[in-house]
C-alpha cells in the first residue's frame, strides 16, 4: 500500500470516504475529518467466503495520513452486532484521554447502531504508528496505519526516499475470531491458533488454496523506498525479511532511531517498524518478502510463513516480471532467540539536537511488576481449572463503567487505587515455581502524581513457561534503559542501565525468562490502561492501569468529556 501524502495547502484528499478540508495558507496544523463505518464484508484476499468486519469495506482499514501537530477528527459509525471500540495506539492523547479508546477503560464501547467522534491533536510525533480495534478479539480485522509526516519544509533526519510503502503484518482464522476466543473462555484452554499470517491483508499461496494470490511490492532499480511496517497480529511476534535485500531501520513507534542495517526485522504485535529498503539487486529475479513467526516458548503457535513478491518494474523489466524467477528468502528457525537479540540490542534513539532522548535520570516510583500466567479453579471448566495472566498476581477485572469517567466523576466502588508496586509473595521467578498458581482478582489501579518520574521493571515469570510479553503502554511513550535474562538483580542490574540513548518507544517485549526495565514521566492526566499485546494474554488478564492526577491549571489538567461520549 503506498502512502498518498496530503496535498497543500488548500485541498486534503482523506480516505476512500473523502473529506475536503478548507483551510488558509497561513495555518499550519491542520483538521484532518476520516469517517469509519464499521461494516461486515466479503473479502477476495483470502482463501474464505465468510464475511469479516471491517472498517468502510477494507482489509486492513484506511490509513490516516496527518502532519504533525495536525488535528484528526474521526467518526466511527457502528453498522454490526458487536458493540466497539477504535484505539489509536501510539498517540498521546494529551489531556484527551476520552479519545483513547479501550472498552471500560478510557470509554463505554460503541453501540450498534451509534456512533462517536474520536478527537485529537498529534501534538509533538511524527513517524508510523495503527489504529485498531480495542474490545474482544475484533482487532483481528479492525485495524489500520496511522501516517504522521513531519511538518511542512521538515525533512527526515535521513535521506529521502523515492517512495513510502504501508507493510501492514496480521494473523487469519478461517472462523468467526469470537467464536475462538469464546469457546476458549468456556473451556478454560487456550484459544485455537491463527490459520495463517498476512502482509497487507494477503496471505500468499497456501497448501490448501494455491491459487491464493499474495501482495506485490513493486520497485524500479536503484530507488530507495521506506516501508513503513506494523505488526497487527494478535498473539505472535513475527520476523519479516525480503529476499536478496538488506533493510537500514530508522524509526521504531514513530521514534527515530540510530540507522543500522540488518536482513531480519524482529517485530511484537502493536510495534511499528520503519526500514529504508534500496533497490540494488539483479533486477531479472523476484524476490520473496516473508513474514514468519518468532516463538521461543514451547507452546502451540501459527507456523504458516504469509509470502508477498518485491518485483523491479520498469523499461527493461516490463514483459519478464511474470516468467521471472523468484529469489526465496532464507527465514530464521522459528525459536531464534539470537536473530531477535541481535536486532533488539541494536535499536537507539537518535538523541539528536533535534530529537533529544530525554530519559528521566531519577526516579520518583520504581515499580516492580511481575508478568505471567496462572491457574485458578473453575468448576465448570474442562479441567476443573482455567489459565489465566496477571501482573504482581493481579488478574485484571474488567469494570462495567469506564475507569476514566469513574475517575472524573468521582463515581465510588468502580476501582480501587491500590494496584501492588511489587509482588506481595516475592519467589524465584525464572527457577523453581510456587506450589500454588492461583492469582487474585480486581479492578486495582496504581495511582500517579502529575510529572511523577516512574521506572517499571517488567519481570517475565515461569508459572506455567516463560513467554515474551509484548507490553503496551496508553498515553505515554517510554525508554528501555535495560533488559537481561533470569531475575532483575536490584543492586547489579542498575549499574548497566543505559541512559543516554535507550530506545523509546510505546510497546516493549519482555523477554522469555528475563526482564526490561522501562522509564517515562507521567505527564498526561487521565486513567491510562497498561497491558500484554498478545490478545490472549489481555484476555486473561494481564493488564492494569495508572490513574494519572491533573497538575497545576487547567493547561495541566484533563479535558472534560465530549458530549457524544458513548454510554454503557
Amino acid at each position: 500500500m503506498e502512502i498518498q501524502r496530503p496535498r497543500q495547502p488548500w485541498v486534503l484528499v482523506l480516505s476512500v470516504f473523502a473529506v475536503v478540508c478548507l483551510l488558509p495558507t497561513t495555518v499550519h496544523s491542520m483538521v484532518r475529518h476520516y469517517k469509519f463505518n464499521v461494516v461486515m464484508k466479503n473479502t477476495t484476499k483470502l482463501c474464505s467466503s465468510k464475511p469479516i468486519v471491517t472498517v468502510n469495506g477494507m482489509f486492513p482499514g484506511p490509513t490516516i495520513v496527518a502532519r504533525e501537530d495536525d488535528t484528526v477528527l474521526v467518526k466511527v459509525v457502528n453498522h454490526v452486532k458487536y458493540n466497539l471500540s477504535i484505539h489509536w495506539h501510539g498517540i498521546r492523547q494529551l489531556r484527551t484521554g476520552w479519545a483513547d479508546g479501550p472498552a471500560y477503560i478510557t470509554q463505554c464501547p460503541i453501540q450498534t447502531g451509534q456512533s462517536y467522534t474520536y478527537n485529537f491533536t498529534l501534538a509533538g510525533q511524527r513517524g508510523t504508528l495503527w489504529w485498531h480495534a480495542h474490545i474482544l478479539w475484533l482487532r483481528a480485522t479492525v485495524h489500520g496505519a496511522i501516517v504522521i509526516l513531519p511538518k511542512l519544509g521538515v525533512p527526515y533526519p535521513f535521506p529521502q526516499p523515492h517512495k513510502e510503502k504501508i507493510i501492514v503484518l496480521g494473523e487469519w482464522w478461517k472462523s468467526d475470531v469470537e467464536a475462538v476466543i469464546n469457546e476458549a473462555t468456556r473451556s478454560g484452554l487456550a484459544p485455537n491458533v491463527s490459520d495463517a499470517h498476512t502482509i497487507n491483508g494477503h496471505t500468499g499461496p497456501l497448501p490448501n488454496c494455491p491459487s491464493q494470490q499474495g501482495y506485490g511490492l513493486p520497485v524500479k532499480p536503484g530507488k530507495t523506498y521506506m516501508l513503513r511496517i506494523v505488526n497487527a497480529a494478535l498473539n505472535e511476534e513475527l520476523f519479516f525479511k525480503i529476499a536478496g535485500h538488506e533493510l537500514t531501520v530508522v524509526e521504531v513507534d514513530a521514534v527515530y532511531t540510530k540507522p543500522f542495517k540488518t536482513d531480519t526485522v524482529v517485530i511484537a504485535p502493536g510495534q511499528t517498524t520503519n526500514v529504508l529498503l534500496t533497490a540494488n539487486a539483479y533486477a531479472g529475479s523476484n524476490y520473496m518478502v516473508a513474514a514468519t513467526t518468532y516463538m521461543d516458548a514451547p507452546i502451540a503457535f501459527d507456523n504458516v510463513t504469509a509470502t508477498a513478491t518485491l518485483h523491479y518494474v520498469g523499461p527493461t523489466t516490463a514483459n519478464a516480471n511474470a516468467a521471472a524467477k523468484t529469489v526465496l528468502a532464507t527465514l530464521p528457525p522459528q525459536n531464534a532467540t539470537w536473530v531477535a537479540t541481535k536486532f533488539i540490542k541494536s535499536l537507539r534513539s537518535l538523541n539528536s539536537e533535534e530529537y533529544p532522548a530525554r530519559v528521566p535520570m531519577n526516579v520518583d516510583h520504581s515499580l516492580f511488576f511481575t508478568v505471567g500466567l496462572g491457574v485458578n479453579p473453575c468448576r465448570s471448566c474442562v479441567n476443573g481449572s482455567r489459565v489465566v495472566a496477571d501482573i504482581n498476581n493481579v488478574t485484571f477485572v474488567m469494570p462495567k463503567i469506564a475507569l476514566l469517567q469513574a475517575h472524573f466523576f468521582n463515581l465510588p466502588g468502580v476501582f480501587t487505587d491500590d494496584f501492588p508496586a511489587r509482588p506481595s509473595h516475592p519467589y524465584n521467578y525464572t527457577g523453581t515455581q510456587p506450589a500454588n498458581p492461583a492469582t487474585m482478582k480486581g479492578t486495582r489501579l496504581y495511582r500517579l502524581p502529575y510529572n511523577a518520574r516512574v521506572e517499571i521493571v517488567l519481570q517475565d515469570t515461569g508459572m506455567i513457561t516463560p513467554e515474551n510479553h509484548p507490553i503496551h503502554l496508553h498515553g505515554f511513550n517510554f525508554f528501555e534503559v535495560g533488559r537481561g535474562l533470569g531475575n532483575f538483580n536490584q543492586k547489579k542490574d542498575p549499574k548497566k542501565f543505559n541512559l543516554v540513548d535507550p530506545v523509546e518507544r510505546n510497546t516493549v517485549g519482555v523477554p522469555a525468562g528475563g526482564w526490561v526495565a522501562i522509564r517515562f514521566t507521567a505527564d498526561n492526566p487521565g486513567v491510562w490502561f497498561m497491558h500484554c499485546h498478545l490478545e490472549i494474554h489481555t484476555t486473561w488478564g494481564l493488564k492494569m492501569a495508572f490513574v494519572v492526577d491533573n497538575g497545576d491549571g487547567p493547561n495541566h489538567s484533563l479535558l472534560p468529556p465530549p458530549a457524544d461520549l458513548p454510554k454503557c
